[in-house]
């Protein structure tokens, strides 16, 4: 196969990966389309830390709500490279960025199906498919976030990994690991009792991101390509 062959190829495959997206945007919709005739006037749409309901919408807006909200998150991540003064670096890592819209669109998805799910009746078990579903979704934001590059609205985003390639790399480098370990956590308390589960969770993931970005000034620091964050690259 010749390299022309090659590019040919994978101009297609990133033409069709962005239209996996949309394929999801669409099944929300028709999820909410066919589930609204059997939807109540007021469907549970918030549940508490102990899987209890707390919150209530209208069925119009219990229906397409996450589905609009979808639709305005793929938009706007389509639109944040034109405007990103680093656009340039988005091909960079196209691939990931398109996996990372895919993954919390799946995860949208999933939260539309429980909050439907729960407005024809059938129990939901939040306190389990929460924590199970963001620990997931950490889980492959951080297979995914080492290949991010710079830029100034994806990723690990401080004063230091935005003015300094080193920093950059290494903090997505070990953001990675740091992620992934965040939502393994989040996924395993769903298995605990929840006065322990969460506030597990919060203190893993506010030490892990206090930690990240002290990691970033370091690196940063003893860098001697460090420059003008505004600067392009």
């Amino acid at each position: 196969m010749s390299w022309d062959t090659l590019i040919v190829a994978g101009r297609h495959g990133g033409q069709m990966r962005k239209w996996i997206p949309v394929l999801v945007v669409l099944v929300a919709l028709i999820a909410s389309v066919w589930a609204y005739p059997n939807l109540p006037e007021r469907i549970p749409t918030h549940w508490d830390l102990d899987g209890n309901v707390n919150g209530y919408s209208s069925r119009l807006w219990g229906a397409f709500g996450l589905p609009l909200a979808m639709v305005i998150l793929y938009a706007g991540m389509r639109f944040l490279p034109i405007v990103d003064p680093r656009r340039e670096n988005y091909a960079k890592f196209a691939g990931a960025y398109d996996g990372i819209i895919l993954a919390v669109l799946l995860f949208m998805l999933g939260i539309h199906a429980i909050v439907l799910r729960a407005g024809m009746g059938h129990p939901i078990s939040m306190q389990k498919v929460l924590p199970l579903s963001l620990g997931l979704l950490f889980i492959v934001i951080g297979t995914l976030l080492p290949r991010a590059r710079s830029n100034f609205f994806v990723g690990i985003r401080t004063p230091w990994t935005l003015s300094s390639e080193k920093s950059w790399e290494k903090t997505h480098h070990a953001g990675g690991y740091v992620f992934a370990f965040i939502g393994l956590v989040m996924a395993a308390s769903a298995f605990l009792p929840i006065s322990t589960g969460w506030p597990v969770v919060w203190v893993v993931t506010a030490c892990a991101i206090l930690g990240l970005v002290v990691y970033s000034y370091l690196v940063w620091r003893d860098d001697p390509d460090k420059h003008n964050m505004f600067s392009p690259r």
